[in-house]
């Protein structure tokens, strides 16, 4: 898998001068979950620079996208945030293969630098806010059909927290929603994307702490190509597990894949 990958990495820049033509007319339509959305547009805007093809890219919750590419949205290719949407497609015979994990992601609770919640690993000080009364809103993403939101959920029941902190949870359609809510002060904080909480438009306004794995089953997120995939898709695919690719999913908090 990595020889080949190497090899077609070397061979983007040539196949983007011959078929110059043909990349301008194709630009594929890519589904993305939220929780990588600063990270791949790093990513997209280094392809374009060294292929001059480009993507474009939507972003929002896995289980959403699921429901849109069974119904026949023209998304070539698909970046969940939990592999178990794409075993759902592959199952329904819908994708090229079985797809690739392209990244681990991590949470994190974050909160805005003037919140009353104080933040740990273990989410004491959550506990500690809502013994005293003082706990308003708290925002996760939705675990119905954000893996983000699931995991979430995972933590909080871990810590015997789910049942209480029922009346306070804001929930955000995706992971990125939920962030805003967690970082706008809207919320007095919440569980979100660690890829979020360290982009610049988050870390300028909220503090943050990683929650540690043992609390939630591992976000393994993976990518897989729709049978609607054109050339610049499948050139996209192999350039997301890049080393240029991969080092900068790893600079926005992801562990690195291991297939």
């Amino acid at each position: 898998m990595k020889f080949r990958v190497m090899v077609l990495a070397l061979l983007l820049p040539f196949l983007a001068i011959s078929n110059g033509a043909s990349a301008a007319q194709d630009v594929p339509a890519i589904a993305a979950a939220s929780s990588i959305k600063f990270a791949l547009d790093d990513i997209a805007k280094q392809f374009t620079q060294e292929t001059g093809r480009k993507v474009r890219i939507s972003y929002g919750s896995s289980g959403n996208f699921v429901a849109q590419i069974r119904h026949g949205a023209p998304f070539e290719l698909f970046l969940s945030a939990d592999e178990r949407y794409i075993k759902q497609l592959t199952m329904a015979k819908q994708t090229l293969d079985d797809g690739v994990v392209y990244a681990v992601g991590q949470l994190a609770i974050a909160a805005p630098k003037s919140s009353p919640l104080t933040l740990d690993p273990d989410l004491e000080g959550l506990k500690q806010l809502m013994a005293a009364n003082q706990l308003k809103r708290f925002a996760i993403a939705n675990p119905d059909h954000a893996p983000y939101g699931e995991r979430a959920e995972e933590v909080l029941k871990k810590l015997g927290l789910w049942q209480p902190i029922q009346p306070y949870l804001v929930f955000g359609e995706n992971v990125s929603q939920a962030a805003q809510f967690a970082v706008s002060g809207a919320t007095q904080g919440g569980i979100v994307a660690l890829s979020l909480a360290v982009a610049k438009p988050f870390e300028a306004r909220a503090n943050y702490v990683v929650i540690p794995q043992k609390y939630y089953t591992p976000l393994d997120q993976r990518m897989v190509l729709t049978l609607k995939a054109g050339e610049t898709a499948k050139l996209f695919y192999t350039y997301l597990q890049s080393e240029q690719a991969q080092g900068v999913f790893a600079n926005y908090g992801f562990s690195r894949a291991m297939n």
